[in-house]
């Protein structure tokens, strides 16, 4: 399962909000993924998300293997929404 966003925030996905997403992921049971253009990301790993080079207006995908993850997406998709 999966949604798409588009960032918000003027900085774009830095390291404070990359390592917000990594934490929030790490809760999943399942697999949880981020993709920009193409290019997948591991959304446990702070480095990962940066590598994707998120800046305003960008649109990604946020993705989860395990349905009984649907929270974590939300709430990666909440922190990719907010305009911080």
């Amino acid at each position: 399962m999966s949604r798409k966003t588009t960032v918000k925030s003027e900085l774009g996905i830095h390291a404070r909000p990359a390592a917000m997403i990594a934490k929030a992921a790490a809760d999943a049971v399942g697999e949880v993924w981020l993709v920009r253009d193409g290019e997948k990301a591991d959304a446990t790993s702070i480095i990962d998300i940066l590598t994707l080079g998120c800046s305003r207006g960008v649109e990604i995908e946020i993705g989860v293997d395990d349905a009984s993850d649907r929270p974590v997406l939300d709430r990666i998709f909440d922190l990719i929404e907010a305009d911080e």
